[in-house]
C-alpha cells in the first residue's frame, strides 16, 4: 500500500506544483514554468478534448479528489480493524461509554 500511495502522490505533487508555479508565472528561468507555456498547454489539451481550456483545471481537480477518496477508502478498508479499535478507545476516553464487544 505504501508504494501505491507513493505512486499516487508523486504525480499529484508534480502536476499541482507545476500548475501553481506556472499559473503564477514563477518560472526560475525555465520555459516550461512560464505562464505562456501554461496557457499553451491547456489550450492544446482543450483543443484535443474539444472543451474550453478554462474548464480543464476544475475537471482535473475533481478527478484528483475522486482518486484520493478511492485510495483513502481502500486504505481504510485494509485498516478497518485498527480504525475500529481506535474509535472505541476514543469513544471511551471522551464519552466514558463502555463499548459493547463486536462479533
Amino acid at each position: 500500500m505504501r508504494w501505491v500511495i507513493m505512486l499516487w502522490a508523486l504525480p499529484m505533487g508534480l502536476f499541482w506544483g507545476w500548475f501553481y508555479l506556472s499559473f503564477n508565472d514563477v518560472n526560475f528561468g525555465y520555459v516550461l514554468m512560464t505562464r505562456q507555456f501554461h496557457d499553451l498547454f491547456f489550450e492544446l489539451y482543450g483543443d484535443m478534448l474539444g472543451v474550453d481550456p478554462a474548464t480543464i483545471p476544475p475537471l482535473v481537480a475533481k478527478a484528483c479528489v475522486l482518486d484520493t477518496g478511492l485510495l483513502m477508502a481502500i486504505w481504510a478498508f485494509r485498516r478497518r480493524h485498527n480504525l475500529l479499535a481506535w474509535g472505541r478507545t476514543m469513544r471511551e476516553r471522551y464519552f466514558g461509554v463502555e463499548s459493547s464487544p463486536s462479533a
